[in-house]
């Protein structure tokens, strides 16, 4: 049975192929190469081929287009440090003895990526690749696919894309790589990648589109600033930084991570689509850096209880729960519990699509904000100011109001916690570290009975009290572990 079904697959895939020859007729008649078993070194007569071999020629025309344009990217890292002076065999194998001077020393660190060449300007050749490929560098060399070198620098770098921009000069003619539209990409598309895995240069696979729009788990390490193609083309060290390329030899991504316990490939490699860089290449070139666009909110994907209680069931969207003091959403009028669902027009399906959407806003320009609040419509104008560094705005972490988040006690949760019944219908989910609310005393598992004196029945009541007017502090009796306590909230 099963040699059945390998023939009938074998059958069903020379009718797609056959099928195939009419989408492809400029590379099945511009090569230039013998075909196996002919002799004449003219380009074949297409009626003479079969589909695989129309299909070949498609796949040679691909590689000659794109290798050229892939180039090899070695950098150096040298790292320096203070370290005792060996001064016996006995030091070098048993460590150094006490009293042992220090010696300031430094130790080159050799890496290895790819990158493609996306501009020129004069003398100048621009090679896109990925920030975690030039990291640190204090020498980055650029290897053509023809074997010429060249030093390079560093034009920029984004750690929030992992993208980066290197530079070198030559009087000498440079192919450019040809930029595809990402945006018309779709699952089941071919797709090659093109690098020089673990250093075999101008290495190019196959493969297709698996998925698009996928999104690294939230709290990875994974550059949380664009969006990836997967695909299954054989991508491993030393590919990153490299292109994946449509049927047409452009450029409709930049290779950038795989996921696999083995640290091998397994045919989950994931790629930046092409639009998400084309901006940051002349962002690069203008600015040295990529710009941000800055709201100042911490937002989610609400669980379907929470929408439940704020009554955005059915609603795409992010959830706000805290809003940085003094940012642009605090001085523009938005708020925790508001559920975010257009940006200028643009819908927003969910944290992610935000996260994106805000990035991408000019700075100081205003946006059209389209809400939900306590269950109504709202349209707010607010101006988007530049983000900083990650480093900078965590140290703002203090000023986030509230800076902890709840939601509604389920009977699931209320015989995890053995919680008494009729305790309260509210509960804190997470309090973040450094916030107001952390230092106030506040710990998940509490049960929120009261707000400034009125019983809280569900989430939205939570967010009426918390964004109503008051003068200095916000008042919770809560229970926590058996015991009744009041806790004090100072006043955003």
């Amino acid at each position: 049975m099963k040699g059945k079904e390998t023939f009938a697959t074998f059958i069903y895939l020379l009718f797609v192929l056959s099928l195939m020859c009419t989408a492809l007729p400029v590379f099945a008649g511009g090569s230039q190469d013998t075909e196996i078993g002919e002799s004449s070194y003219g380009p074949p007569n297409i009626s003479d081929l079969n589909p695989l071999q129309i299909i070949q020629n498609a796949f040679r025309e691909v590689a000659k287009k794109v290798i050229p344009v892939v180039v090899e990217i070695d950098t150096v890292d040298v790292i320096r440090g203070s370290y005792p002076s060996i001064e016996s065999p006995f030091d070098f194998f048993f460590g150094p003895r006490e009293g042992i001077p220090r010696q300031e020393r430094e130790f080159r660190r050799w890496g290895l990526g790819s990158g493609v060449i996306v501009k020129t300007t004069g003398k100048q050749v621009y090679v896109l690749t990925n920030n975690h490929v030039v990291g640190e560098a204090e020498e980055i060399s650029v290897r053509l696919h023809d074997k010429r070198q060249f030093k390079a620098t560093l034009v920029g770098k984004d750690p929030r894309k992992d993208l980066a921009l290197v530079v070198f000069e030559t009087d000498e003619s440079i192919p450019v790589a040809v930029l595809g539209d990402s945006d018309l990409v779709q699952v089941g598309d071919l797709v090659f990648a093109v690098g020089n895995p673990l250093g075999f240069e101008s290495s190019i696979t196959m493969g297709i589109v698996s998925a698009v729009g996928r999104k690294p788990l939230t709290g990875s390490q994974i550059a949380g600033f664009t969006d990836y193609i997967q695909t299954d083309a054989a991508i491993n060290q030393g590919n990153s930084g490299g292109p994946l390329v449509n049927i047409k030899g452009e450029v409709i991504g930049i290779n950038t991570w795989i996921s696999s316990p083995t640290g091998g490939s397994i045919g989950l490699g994931f790629t930046i689509p092409v639009n998400n860089a084309k901006t940051a290449v002349e962002d690069f070139i203008s600015k040295g850096k990529i710009d941000y666009g800055w709201l100042g909110i911490n937002v989610g994907d609400p669980s379907s209880e929470l929408k439940k209680d704020m009554e955005i069931a059915d609603i795409y969207g992010a959830f706000v729960y805290d809003v940085f003091k003094d940012s642009p959403a605090d001085r523009d009028g938005l708020l925790p519990g508001d559920f975010i669902t257009h940006i200028n027009g643009e819908k927003i399906q969910d944290r992610s699509s935000l996260v994106f959407a805000v990035g991408d806003l000019p700075i100081g320009r205003i946006a059209e904000f389209e809400i939900v609040r306590y269950a109504e419509n709202m349209t707010l104008e607010v101006k988007i100011s530049e983000r900083k560094e990650e480093r900078e705005i965590e140290k703002e972490k203090k000023s986030i109001w509230p800076g902890m988040s709840v939601l509604h006690i389920t009977e699931d949760i209320q015989k995890q916690l053995n919680l008494p019944r009729k305790m309260g219908e509210i509960i804190v989910g997470n309090v973040s570290p450094g916030t107001t609310a952390s230092t106030a005393g506040f710990r998940p598992a509490d049960v929120i009975k009261e707000i400034n004196g009125k019983t809280v029945k569900n989430v939205m009541d939570f967010y009426r009290a918390i964004n109503g007017k008051v003068s200095r502090e916000v008042v919770f009796r809560i229970y926590r572990e058996g015991n009744e306590l009041t806790i004090s909230l100072p006043n955003k």
